[in-house]
């Protein structure tokens, strides 16, 4: 399992794992974003352990949506 995923990370990296990097980036990047600002507004509103709670979840949830149209090389 190790290996597989170290040979993914090589292939993200040497750019051959996606046919648009440029699309994967920006998605991963706008991913963030939304984790970002949902956590910073939860965080002023309540607790921040719960800002950081809402941001993990809302990033982690946002992620398989922004990346379920990407294609492989």
């Amino acid at each position: 399992m190790l290996g597989m995923a170290m040979n993914s990370a090589k292939l993200f990296f040497a750019g051959k794992l996606f046919k648009d990097n440029g699309k994967v980036i920006r998605q991963m990047l706008l991913g963030v974003l939304i984790g970002a600002v949902a956590g910073i507004v939860a965080g002023k509103l309540t607790a921040l352990w719960i800002g950081a709670l809402v941001a993990g979840a809302v990033a982690g949830f946002i992620q398989p949506i922004l990346f379920k149209h990407l294609k492989y090389a």
